[in-house]
């Protein structure tokens, strides 16, 4: 496979424009960051509420602790799934605008 070569007065961005070879693969990494970093969240998610069931199955007496009336399970579903939700979310964002902006510094620089 030849390594495909880039002209020296054509700019990233007119290749990523063109969808050339080289622009493709522009695009290609960019969206392969974007994927990793979202996988990344949803693992991180996923392992959290999924370990919830799990220590209640492992614990059983915790699941007959009461806060204010208000079974722990219950507890622990409202007080902290929508906040880490937020937070997940939050940072992917946040992640996603870092990864744009290297992109895009490392087109305007080529």
């Amino acid at each position: 496979m030849a390594a495909a070569t880039r002209p020296p007065n054509r700019p990233p961005t007119r290749e990523i424009d063109e969808q050339t070879d080289i622009g493709e693969v522009y695009m290609r990494s960019l969206l392969r960051a974007q994927l990793r970093r979202g996988l990344t969240v949803l693992a991180v998610v996923a392992v959290f509420l999924a370990a919830l069931p799990v220590l209640f199955t492992v614990e059983p007496r915790l699941a007959s602790v009461r806060i204010l009336t208000v079974p722990l399970p219950w507890l622990l579903l409202g007080g902290s799934v929508y906040p880490l939700l937020l937070a997940a979310s939050w940072w992917l964002v946040r992640a996603a605008e870092r990864t744009e902006r290297d992109f895009a510094e490392l087109v305007e620089r080529d």
